[in-house]
Formats: structure tokens, C-alpha cells, sequence
């Protein structure tokens, strides 16, 4: 036995030695640097320009915890008056972004690696790790500023994702699993995702590059450098990378970035149409040949879309000289509109071209400044809600723009709340959230609805 162990075992030793040859021929042998006497090609050159402006985020958020799980239910607090009695814990996520003005210390990320973040950190690729102010984000497309106080930074240039093609090479940077500044290549799959479920406005493009939990918020470049996208999420049914993975089209997140850097967040316009993809069955019915465009199944009465003269079954084909070729990334580019951009449509109205003409209408343009109501409430433009649901008609008072730092702001109010009570008595109008003001001759408490939340605010 001991000498057919023995036998193994030289044949083991002859095995390493082999393995180890074949090793270290290998790397005698690698790659030659040139083939026809042609260099091959490395994309080395491009990311020394352009990882030095990926940054690793880090953040920190106070988690408050109710220690009564009665105290978490704010139905029970409200009517109970009950105090808050909470702990607090630390929840911390990690995430990329990429620097897009060296000078001002811009950054781009996402909106969801830094939301309700109370510390941002950010970590530069030369080790350098600085506290980042928030500019103002956008949830609805993802897109978060932030700016950091640093020097001698590098910048990316954009790109022009409009000009993408499936097929095109495209490279991610980001910190995948916290993996600082790891990079990864592969083709754009596809444009113009959407339904997806990710964003409000989704206009994806698809890549294959490996995208990780981490690579939140970094860029996705072609092969000079310069941003096409920013890495939002990937399709992940095993919990890992499968090769499906999206990004935010610069375009977009051009689009955003400017209503940021002005307002500190995306202040939208209201045109007042919907919108459906052109099928060939809608193609039958319209009587229409033409094989790309965007179909009008409903006008808002009163609306921008209504005095510009559309009417429900045109076909939209193109907006502004864009292409109309689906109704997600229409959306999505009148989305992004700043109240009174001028729009120019071309429509087919029964096989007529017809061109008209219009501008994003302020969708509170009937709203009053709540500082005319109560001090606390300045800085919120407020205005009557009127909806029709399956419970009936809601009538409430809607929360529209808030600014920034404004006395309304400090209160807690965002745009889009709804107030349900003020002074602890239901409102259904602006006038009845005027009278119970000046019955009481202050504002003392309220109860907003946000999304599905319900809250209170009260005067200490």
C-alpha cells in the first residue's frame, strides 16, 4: 500500500511540476501586444481620463424606531395624543456617481442612494473623502446633485445618448459590492425600456456590462469616455448579475440636472394628454399608413393639449422635430419640460399633416401661496383637490410647489401632500382651511396624506 502511495504521490509531484510549467509558460506567453504588427486595442487610455471622476458615496441615515409598536400606527398618536418614545439606529448604503463639473464639484447619482441619507460621503478615487451637500434630487427619474468642496477634480463629458444603437460598446464604472472604481464592458441590448415598474419616467437603455448592487448612480460611458447613461438597477431574479442591466440616458438626466441646479428639484409642466403606443390594429382604425407614431386617446379639458387644438385619435409623429416613436419616451421628454417651453407637434389627423402649436402650462397656476393662510405655511402654493374615486368624490387641499428653506418647508410640507386636517378638523377646500385659521387665529396642527402615509405635524 505504502508503495502505491508513493506512486501516487510522484505522480502528484509530476502533475505540480507540470502545472506549474504550463504556469509559468503562460506568462511567458501572454497576449503580444500587437498582431500584423497592428497595436491591439485597450481601453486603458480612456479610463485613466475617466475613472479619476467616479466617486464611491457612502451614506448614514438616523432610523427612528417606535419601542411601542401602538406608537407606530399614527392613527393611534393622533387620537390619543400619545408622545413619541423611539430609538434610533444607523442604517448606512452604499452607491457610485460620477463627476460632471470640477469647477462647481458636481456630482450625478442616484436619487435612491442618497434619499433620507442624513450624511453623505464621498470617496475620490486619489483617497480623498469629503461630506457632500445634497443640491436637490428628482425621485421620478432618479437623479440626485450633490457638490463637494474639493479641488483639482476631474470631470466626465456627456455624450449624446440620442445617438446610441443597439449594438454600440458601452463601459460601467462604479463600486459594485463596495469594490471602488471596478470596471466592466459590453454592448447596449436595447433602448428605450420602460414598464418596468423602476421609475415614474422610464426610457431605460439596456446593457449587458455587469452591474452590481453598488454601481447605483455611476456612469455608463462609450468608448471615448463620454456619459451616455447613469447605472440605475438591474434585472436580478437570482439576486445576481444575469447580463440585464439599465441605465438613466443622458439626455435625461441632462434634462433633470438643469431643473435641479436652478429650483433643487424637478418642477414639472402640465400639457394634459394620454398617450398610446401606435399597433397595427390602432394603424387600421386611424386609417393611417404610417408605421411610427404616437396615438392621443384622451384630452384634458381646459388643458395646454386642448387649446393647442388635439383631439383624441391624432397621431402624433413628431414633437418639437423629434421623432414620436412611443408613447414612454414621449412622456418622458414632455415630463421633463420646464413650465412655458414653447411645443411644436406634428400630428396626422385623418390622413392630413397638421402642425400645431403650444407651451407647458403651470400645473398651479390657480394655486395661492399658503403664507396668505398662516405664516408656517408660506413658501407652499396650495390649491382645492377634487377627485373621483370609488368612494366618491375626494375633496381635500393639495400641496403643490414648496420652496426650499421656506417657512412651509421647516413645517414638513412637500409637494404633493394633501392636507386632511388642520387644528384637528376636517378640511375639504382652501376656504374652510382659511376659516378654521381664523376661528383659532393660528395654525397649531395638521394631518397630511403622502402617498400612502399618513402624518401629523403639530406646533410644539
Amino acid at each position: 500500500m505504502s508503495t502505491n502511495r508513493s506512486k501516487r504521490l510522484k505522480h502528484l509531484a509530476l502533475g505540480a511540476v507540470l502545472l506549474s510549467s504550463a504556469l509559468v509558460g503562460s506568462a511567458d506567453a501572454a497576449l503580444p501586444v500587437a498582431v500584423d504588427e497592428e497595436p491591439l486595442p485597450s481601453l486603458a487610455p480612456m479610463l485613466e481620463r475617466v475613472t479619476p471622476a467616479v466617486v464611491n458615496i457612502s451614506t448614514v441615515t438616523e432610523i427612528k424606531e417606535e419601542t411601542n409598536p401602538l406608537l407606530r400606527d399614527p392613527f393611534f398618536r393622533y387620537f390619543f395624543d400619545q408622545p413619541q418614545n423611539h430609538r434610533e439606529r444607523k442604517g448606512q448604503s452604499l452607491g457610485s456617481g460620477v463627476i460632471v463639473d470640477a469647477q462647481k464639484g458636481l456630482i450625478i447619482t442616484n436619487h435612491h442612494v442618497i434619499d433620507q441619507a442624513d450624511e453623505i460621503d464621498v470617496r475620490l478615487q486619489d483617497g480623498r473623502e469629503l461630506r457632500a451637500e445634497l443640491v436637490g434630487s428628482d425621485p421620478e427619474t432618479d437623479i440626485a446633485v450633490l457638490r463637494i468642496p474639493a479641488r483639482d477634480l476631474t470631470a466626465v463629458a456627456f455624450g449624446d445618448s440620442d445617438k446610441l444603437r443597439v449594438g454600440d460598446f458601452v463601459v460601467a464604472i462604479g463600486s459594485p459590492f463596495g469594490l471602488s472604481h471596478t470596471v466592466t464592458s459590453g454592448i447596449v441590448s436595447a433602448l428605450g425600456r420602460t414598464d418596468l415598474g423602476i421609475e415614474g419616467f422610464e426610457n431605460f437603455i439596456q446593457t449587458d456590462a455587469s452591474i452590481n448592487p453598488g454601481n447605483s448612480g455611476g456612469p455608463l460611458v462609450d468608448l471615448k469616455g463620454r456619459l451616455v447613461g447613469i447605472n440605475t438597477a438591474i434585472l436580478a431574479p437570482s439576486g445576481g448579475n444575469v447580463g440585464i442591466g439599465f441605465a438613466i440616458p443622458v439626455g435625461m438626466v441632462h434634462a433633470a440636472t438643469d431643473q435641479i441646479l436652478k429650483y433643487g428639484e424637478v418642477r414639472r409642466g402640465l400639457f394634459g394628454i394620454s398617450v398610446q403606443d401606435l399597433t397595427p390594429e390602432l394603424a387600421r382604425a386611424l386609417g393611417t399608413e404610417n408605421g411610427r407614431g404616437v396615438v392621443v386617446s384622451g384630452v384634458d379639458p381646459g388643458s395646454a393639449a386642448e387649446a393647442a387644438g388635439l383631439k383624441p385619435g391624432d397621431l402624433i409623429v413628431a414633437v418639437n422635430g423629434r421623432p414620436a416613436t412611443d408613447a414612454a419616451s414621449l412622456r418622458a421628454y414632455v415630463g421633463l419640460m420646464r413650465v412655458g417651453s414653447p411645443l411644436e407637434l406634428e400630428v396626422l389627423r385623418q390622413g392630413k399633416r397638421v402642425l400645431l402649436k403650444s407651451a407647458i402650462a403651470d400645473p398651479y397656476a390657480a394655486y395661492i401661496d399658503g403664507g396668505r393662510l398662516a405664516p408656517q405655511l408660506a413658501g407652499a402654493k396650495l390649491g382645492d383637490l377634487i377627485e373621483e374615486g370609488r368612494s366618491g368624490r375626494l375633496r381635500a387641499v393639495a400641496v403643490g410647489t414648496v420652496s426650499k428653506g421656506s417657512p412651509a418647508w421647516r413645517t414638513g410640507l412637500r409637494e404633493g401632500d394633501i392636507l386632511l386636517t388642520a387644528n384637528r378638523e376636517q378640511i375639504s377646500s382652501l376656504r374652510e382651511l382659511g376659516f378654521v385659521i381664523s376661528r383659532s387665529q393660528a395654525l397649531v396642527s395638521l394631518r397630511i396624506q403622502r402617498g400612502d402615509q399618513i402624518i401629523n405635524f403639530s406646533r410644539r
